[in-house]
């Protein structure tokens, strides 16, 4: 069985395309109860047999996923696809796709 955490509290949690991963979200969400509101990113299996040339057997992998969708689908990116998107992020390069003030509001309204 796998888990997820928010980094304060962990769950029994399963995403039916990739049992027995342990899913972290981010700290600012909540887990008891568990909130339904986040992308959620594990440390996933190595690659075996991946259908891209560029990514050989043994290449250390990270699945992305959405709480919302435990039945839904997973994505896989090798940890330097991942660590580019992170630095991206950091550095601000996707700011322009945050939610506004209004939009947070709303989201915390649903929710409750």
């Amino acid at each position: 069985m796998g888990t997820i955490t928010n980094g304060r509290t962990v769950r029994p949690f399963e995403v039916a395309s990739a049992p027995g991963l342990h899913w972290r979200k981010a700290s600012r969400t909540d887990l008891d109860p568990i909130l339904k509101d986040c992308v959620i990113v594990a440390a996933a299996p190595d690659a075996e047999g991946h259908p891209h040339p560029h990514v050989p057997d043994g290449t250390r992998m990270i699945a992305l996923s959405d709480d919302k969708d435990p039945g839904g689908p997973v994505l896989f990116f090798t940890r330097p696809e991942f660590t580019k998107f992170v630095e991206g992020a950091k550095s601000g390069e996707f700011d322009d796709l945050l939610a506004t003030p209004d939009e947070m509001r709303a989201a915390a309204t649903v929710a409750a």
